[in-house]
């Protein structure tokens, strides 16, 4: 079988090819009949194949199956990011080679006939002939293990089938370099990869070989590659640019240059208050440009003058905001009121629900669900009357502020005022205390009840901890509320102090007024020797009353804790010429003992006027009490 030529066997192609479209996205399929070929013995053709190195197909009844020609892994989108638009490489007129199979069928390749050679399919069981990676813009091929006689024409005429060639550069080697027109056109050539190539029907070695097509790299498609990257990126900018015009904001109007007629019309835009806005910057630009000379200056007077109209508008405006910004406030107070009396309400029916008329009645689940409910109510109760005491304390500081500001001989009442607003937040703290007081001693209550009603289970055990814990809570707050009120207590005690000192104060200086009014009447008579003595006497009454008030107000210090906090903040206030807040003075205290309170630092320094004294500084929002140490002043005037 081996004297067998290719002619004498009958495998052609059908003739009649249809091409037709399978579906609306383009794909080709081809119609290929049934091979019949005139060999009586099926074992002689399978033999025949197997010298020629084939592998037999295309038995009676049997239908050939083509590969894609696309190699496996291939991304399109290369060509779509290079700018050349996808193309179909299985059009007519592009080359024979069928449309991929369906999947579940084994692919097999077919025999190619060209006029000079024959192309042997590769054994299907081998797995894919290798690649390297593929070069952007790629349209040229490596074409190796070419046969030893095969020529240019041969090769142009093998793959033209895959494209228009626009250049072949072959080696004396068995390897040539192919350059296609289109980049698709590299895919079709790769399909060829491992073709055996025989020239004619000889069976001379140098006339046959086995086809390796790769990649190849070349400078002039990276080059056209490389243009088609930067005409895209032309193309990217100039859309971005008028996507980015497109979407600019207008720019705004030129201003006007000056004349008298466009003077004229700004002055009338000046007087209207919706073109009042736009109108000031014109006349701004044009004072900055130097518009304004001798001849204009009274024409820029009355366009300022004007502008100044406007102030009391403006003004105006801003007391209309401010007064419904304090409508805004009175109501959210009013709101806020509302709502913490049904929190009360809301407080006192579950207080009432908990007592053990009631209580007794509702099953354990839902006494459970009653008392977090309860809780839960009064955190929220308790927090709104905070934040209704902070509205409260706030109010009272802006009063005393604007008080101070307006009539210089209030200063004097701020002292009381401040005490008075400590005193009323304590009271309101006292009272939500006592209230939680009362929750608390509800619970013992009824954990009382409980525990004589219930035997001794696991259940009692563990409500007899809360017990002890509710006790021990319960003596916390005692104490606390106890500290609290003789805290109350002691402001009381200074504020009827503060009141009949400053009542005595008062009555000193209507006394001192009438004996200045009778010195200067016995000045007038006897002469001036006897009104400095005068004088020199009312000086040394006062002072022996500031004396007795300091010796009535300043008592003795009752611990060796305050001689030392009296020390630390003599020496604090000694390094602060200016002066020192209580808040500052109070922070450097809590670095030295933690425990100490604010409170507790200004009684001090106010049971001390000879060696501290306050002083206030600036202006309404911005009015500021500092303490200063003036006991070296009390020494130069003794």
């Amino acid at each position: 079988y081996s004297d067998i030529s290719l002619s004498s066997l009958i495998f052609q192609f059908p003739k009649d090819l249809s091409i037709h479209a399978a579906d609306g996205l383009g794909s080709i399929a081809i119609d290929t009949t049934q091979l019949n070929m005139s060999v009586t013995d099926p074992t002689a053709w399978a033999t025949a194949m197997n010298n020629l190195g084939m592998v037999p197909v295309g038995l009676a009844g049997q239908q050939l199956v083509t590969d894609s020609i696309c190699v496996p892994g291939f991304d399109p989108s290369l060509s779509m990011m290079t700018g050349i638009t996808p193309i179909n490489p299985m059009i007519p007129g592009m080359g024979l080679v069928p449309p991929p199979p369906p999947t579940d069928v084994p692919v097999v390749k077919e025999i190619i006939h060209c006029k000079s050679c024959t192309l042997f399919p590769p054994n299907p069981n081998l797995p894919p002939p290798s690649t390297r990676e593929r070069p952007p813009g790629c349209k040229t091929v490596f074409v190796g293990g070419l046969p030893e006689n095969a020529t240019e024409e041969i090769i142009q005429e093998v793959f033209e089938q895959c494209g228009d060639i626009t250049a072949i550069r072959k080696s004396k080697k068995n390897f040539c370099h192919i350059r296609f027109a289109e980049e698709f056109m590299v895919d079709k050539a790769i399909y060829l990869s491992g073709y055996r190539m025989r020239l004619g029907s000889s069976t001379d070695k140098k006339d046959s070989g086995r086809l390796h097509v790769d990649f190849a790299q070349a400078r002039d498609d990276f080059y056209e590659w490389e243009c088609k990257q930067r005409m895209l990126a032309r193309e990217e900018r100039h859309r971005r640019k008028m996507e980015e015009d497109r979407l600019r904001p207008p720019s705004p109007p030129a201003i006007m240059h000056y004349s008298e007629h466009e003077a004229a019309l700004l002055a009338e835009k000046l007087k209207d208050d919706s073109k009042f806005s736009e109108a000031i910057t014109v006349l701004l630009t044009w004072i900055e440009r130097g518009e304004v000379n001798r001849r204009s200056a009274n024409q820029f007077y009355s366009m300022v003058q004007s502008a100044n109209s406007h102030v009391r508008r403006l003004m105006n405006e801003k007391a209309a905001h401010e007064q419904e910004m304090e409508q805004a406030k009175e109501s959210f107070k009013n709101a806020l009121t509302g709502i913490l009396t049904q929190f009360e309400q809301i407080v006192a029916v579950f207080n009432a629900s908990t007592r053990q008329k009631a209580w007794d009645h509702f099953s354990k689940a839902q006494r459970k669900n009653i008392d977090i409910w309860r809780k839960h109510s009064e955190e929220l109760r308790n927090a709104h009357s905070e934040q209704l005491m902070g509205i409260r304390r706030e109010e009272e500081m802006e009063m005393s502020d604007d008080d101070s500001g307006d009539n210089p001989s209030k200063k004097l009442r701020v002292d009381d005022s401040a005490l008075a607003a400590q005193a009323y937040a304590l009271k309101e703290e006292n009272d939500s205390l006592r209230w939680q007081l009362d929750a608390y001693r509800n619970e013992v209550e009824l954990l009382k009840q409980e525990k004589g009603q219930l035997f001794r289970t696991e259940e009692s055990l563990t409500k007899d901890q809360q017990l002890q814990f509710l006790q021990q809570t319960m003596q916390g707050m005692q104490q606390q509320l106890l500290s609290i009120q003789e805290e109350l207590n002691n402001k009381k005690s200074e504020l009827e102090q503060a009141k009949e000192e400053q009542t005595h104060t008062q009555a000193m200086l209507k006394v001192l007024q009438e004996q200045l009014k009778s010195a200067k009447e016995l000045a007038e008579i006897n002469g001036h020797d006897e009104s400095q003595e005068i004088n020199v006497l009312t000086v040394a009454l006062v002072n022996q009353d500031r004396e007795k008030n300091s010796e009535k107000r300043s008592p003795g210090l009752k611990s060796e804790k305050e001689a030392l906090l009296i020390g630390i903040i003599s020496t604090f206030l000694h390094v602060h010429p200016f002066g020192a807040n209580i808040e500052y003075l109070w922070s450097y205290m809590q670095q030295l003992d933690s425990r100490i309170s604010a409170n507790e630092i200004e009684m001090l320094l106010m049971r001390l006027p000879r060696m501290f004294k306050q002083e206030f500084t600036g202006v309404g929002a911005t009015l500021e009490k500092r303490w200063k140490f003036c006991a070296f002043e009390g020494i130069k005037t003794i």
